[in-house]
């Protein structure tokens, strides 16, 4: 008897939680149709952010923008758009561009003498 009285105080505390939820949500949609900012207020201004950008655009690092501007670095990240890939070129010609037009092939352990392993002994 002890039992169903718990699984039934579990139900009804399942039930009021879920109608708990719903009502937030739907005083949440409320809001956001009245034109109402709905959340937690943001820190950054619109200035910061663009003063920000600026000085992103300009080549500081983010540390020298969080202590220009004051935001945090995670601010910065989330507010901030990532900056594009740079692609990766290498410093030589191609393999198939060298004077023999055959790729150089290294056997095992090509490069290292003796005693000169990963640890650098």
């Amino acid at each position: 008897m002890a039992q169903l009285a718990v699984v039934l105080l579990a139900l009804f505390a399942q039930m009021e939680r879920t109608y708990m939820l719903e009502r937030a949500a739907h005083a949440r949609a409320v809001a956001t149709a009245k034109g109402r900012l709905v959340g937690r207020p943001s820190v950054v201004s619109e200035h910061q952010l663009q003063y920000a950008e600026h000085l992103r655009q300009a080549g500081d690092t983010i540390g020298e923008i969080v202590v220009k501007t004051g935001i945090t670095r995670s601010s910065l990240y989330r507010h901030l758009p990532a900056r594009p890939a740079e692609p990766v070129t290498a410093a030589g010609p191609a393999p198939d561009e060298r004077a023999g037009g055959e790729p150089e092939l290294l056997g095992a352990g090509a490069g290292v003498g003796p005693g000169q392993g990963v640890a650098g002994g």
